[in-house]
């Protein structure tokens, strides 16, 4: 069984449990339950119920997988009351010394010079939003993409949140965690300040995840493409060979050249029309995570402007969070910093303006280089 397979066996035995269920694990990879009436109205299921999370199948068992029904079920069982869940999660922290190592390995400033003044143990918030995305063409391709953050100063998680997302899912690392006080922890983003992060970090991680599939419709494209040009061409050579002989009808001939160049732009229309790719994504859950991080607080200097910047050492992933991009939200790559507000951003979010080829922060200036006016493409 494989480790997604499992989670999600565990996942959906934890929501059929706490609908009212009786839920136990039979083999081969799979969950039997009893479900009360209530239950069988919003799944839309019988009283005796098998499933089934890998390849192999128990006796009588329906399949759940991305590609089934069941997420939509699931979703319908879960409705508003599961949309936003909170974890607590508990690990041990790392010396400081490990730290300070991590620390040196992974902050690469371009432009700026840091200082380590302090590291110590804290709590913080992680904010991971679950999207479902369709991307349709002349194939349909679905997935699911988790975005996270941490509250405290923006940095994406994406090289850990599923391990993340696992230790919450562990009663091992959940079970009695002493929660800290709401005011010891990072305040919730506003909700202008989170329409404002997806739109931005959401197209380029789409991009990755259709990577392939795009390749592919492209290769098909170009390949179709070569066909109809290929016949078309051959037309048009045949029309103008029979051109050059001195008893054919040229006016007539002329005239299958101009209808063979007006077939041959409809047939490239529709094979651009047939291959029009069109992306949908949907926001299906917010999950967040409250965990135990040691805090390592890095003084910034960019010529004469300074600024603290906590960054925090994440236990279950065992690794230090990247350093935040206050434009893009990436999560890779080095950063530069920008010399009035002194935002950490990366080179592309620094980059010369296409007119005036001046250099300026994105996140200072979202909308227009304040030299010349000209608009930031997106």
């Amino acid at each position: 069984m494989t480790e997604s397979s499992d989670r999600f066996r565990h996942f959906a035995g934890r929501l059929l449990e706490y609908g009212g269920a009786l839920v136990e694990r039979i083999e081969p990879e799979g969950l039997e339950a009893m479900l009360p009436d209530s239950l069988q109205q919003k799944l839309r299921a019988p009283e005796f119920l098998r499933l089934g999370f890998a390849a192999e199948l128990p006796a009588g068992a329906e399949r759940v997988s991305l590609e089934s029904d069941w997420l939509e079920k699931f979703e319908r069982l879960l409705d508003a009351d599961g949309r936003r869940l909170r974890f607590a999660v508990n690990a041990e922290l790392l010396p400081s010394s490990s730290i300070e190592r991590s620390v040196e390995r992974a902050v690469e400033l371009q432009n700026a010079v840091y200082r380590l003044s302090k590291i110590e143990p804290a709590w913080t918030r992680y904010l991971i939003l679950i999207f479902r995305y369709t991307a349709i063409s002349d194939e349909k391709r679905e997935g699911v993409i988790k975005l996270g953050f941490n509250l405290a100063q923006g940095s994406a998680i994406d090289p850990f949140v599923d391990q993340l997302l696992r230790a919450a899912l562990d009663e091992q690392t959940t079970e009695a965690v002493t929660k800290p006080a709401m005011a010891q922890l990072p305040a919730d983003w506003t909700a202008e300040r989170l329409k404002t992060a997806a739109p931005r970090a959401l197209p380029g991680r789409v991009r990755a995840h259709l990577g392939q599939f795009v390749n592919g419709m492209q290769r098909r494209l170009d390949r179709d493409l070569e066909r109809v040009h290929e016949y078309y061409e051959g037309l048009r050579q045949e029309a103008l060979r029979k051109l050059k002989k001195q008893n054919v009808d040229s006016a007539r001939e002329r005239l299958r050249l101009e209808a063979a160049a007006r077939e041959h732009q409809a047939k490239v229309a529709d094979l651009k029309q047939k291959y029009d790719l069109r992306i949908s994504v949907e926001l299906s859950q917010t999950l967040e995570i409250i965990s135990p991080v040691q805090r390592a607080t890095l003084l910034i200097k960019r010529r004469k402007g300074e600024r603290n910047l906590p960054l925090d050492w994440n236990p279950a992933a065992r690794r230090l969070e990247p350093l935040p991009c206050e434009w893009s939200y990436a999560a890779e790559g080095p950063r530069v910093v920008c010399d009035d507000a002194l935002h950490l951003v990366t080179p592309e979010g620094h980059a010369h303006c296409r007119k005036c080829g001046r250099g300026f922060c994105r996140a200072c200036s979202p909308r227009r280089c304040p030299k010349c006016g000209e608009r930031v493409s997106t």
